[in-house]
């Protein structure tokens, strides 16, 4: 029995339909105050204004140290920023979303939005190359184009992508508004957990969540192209589907090569002897002859009268006498 998606969408039932997001006003609205804000942080980091200011005083407070009882704990709680746990178990999530629901669509978009957090939030880090707080050298310094790769901070970022697809992706209203609580709260607090941890500027994390914000509102123009990924998936499973049921019952084509069949060899052939060998079309009456042939061509020994077994004839040895021959 197969075991992989393919054979589940074929068992399932269909499902409801599913409405996919569109971008309306209200998401238009977000995605021009979402990009201000954001241009609005990276200026102020390039300018080295109040805001550089405000990260090297909380640097130089060093919460870690201020609240040492909670450092143990942070530490295991910023994984969820981690791009590979979290993809890894938002993806197992939606892989069993996509084993109900007959589309490839969640995986799809996941996929989409992952793509997309690489692209644009690792070329501003190359880009900018700003070096963390632990690694500062100039106190007041943005600390931009030092080879670091902190501007905006990744972690923040993922956590904003990778749970705000679960509530992008919800098919009521309430688990959406209940996804999307859960998402900005775990988010918030990635964020500021680099930030006591001292791997990240305060601007670092402003900006990270900036950029997964606006890749979450950018998601409904890329759903055209998500939909034709997925039909192309399918068609192509479909072929492939339809080549292996047509492989073993396609016919020899007339006049084309075939099989050839060599005959047994014959006792009193050697091993080293060439053998012809017979076309399969040719029935087994080439086969029967050649063996008949072989069969003939061996000597047969001539046994001695005293080997040979005697035989007992059945009957009576005496000739049957006509009525004429006895005067009957």
């Amino acid at each position: 029995m197969r075991t992989d998606i393919f054979a589940r969408l074929d068992r399932e039932p269909e499902p409801p339909k599913i409405e996919i997001p569109r971008m309306t006003r209200t998401r238009l609205a977000l995605f021009g105050g979402t990009s201000a804000f954001y241009l609005a942080i990276v200026v102020a980091v390039l300018a080295s204004t109040w805001l550089v200011i405000i990260d090297w005083k909380i640097m130089l407070f060093r919460p870690y140290q201020q609240w040492p009882d909670l450092h143990a704990f942070l530490d295991y709680f910023v994984v969820l920023g981690q791009r590979g746990p979290t993809a890894v178990m938002v993806a197992a999530w939606l892989g069993w979303r996509s084993w109900r629901q007959h589309t490839l669509r969640p995986l799809l978009v996941l996929g989409a939005s992952l793509l997309l957090l690489n692209v644009t939030v690792g070329a501003v880090k190359i880009g900018l190359g700003r070096g963390g707080p632990h690694y500062a050298t100039q106190i007041g310094s943005a600390e931009l184009f030092a080879g670091g790769d902190i501007f905006p901070s990744g972690h923040t970022a993922n956590a904003v992508v990778t749970w705000g697809i679960l509530a992008y992706l919800a098919t009521t209203p309430r688990a959406r508004r209940y996804l999307s609580a859960l998402s900005a709260v775990v988010s918030l607090g990635v964020g500021l957990t680099t930030v006591y941890l001292g791997t990240h500027w305060l601007s670092d994390v402003l900006l990270g969540w900036a950029a997964g914000l606006l890749i979450l509102l950018t998601l409904p123009w890329c759903e055209p192209l998500i939909g034709r990924a997925e039909a192309w998936v399918f068609s192509v499973r479909e072929q492939w589907r339809a080549r292996r049921r047509l492989a073993p019952s396609l016919p020899v084509a007339s006049g084309g090569p075939r099989p050839a069949i060599f005959p047994q060899r014959g006792p009193s052939e050697k091993k080293g002897t060439p053998r012809e060998p017979v076309a399969a079309g040719s029935g087994n009456r080439s086969t029967s002859a050649t063996r008949t042939s072989t069969h003939l061509a061996q000597p047969r020994p001539h046994a001695v009268r005293s080997e040979r077994t005697p035989v007992t004839p059945s009957g009576s040895r005496r000739p049957p006498h006509s009525r004429a021959a006895t005067g009957g």
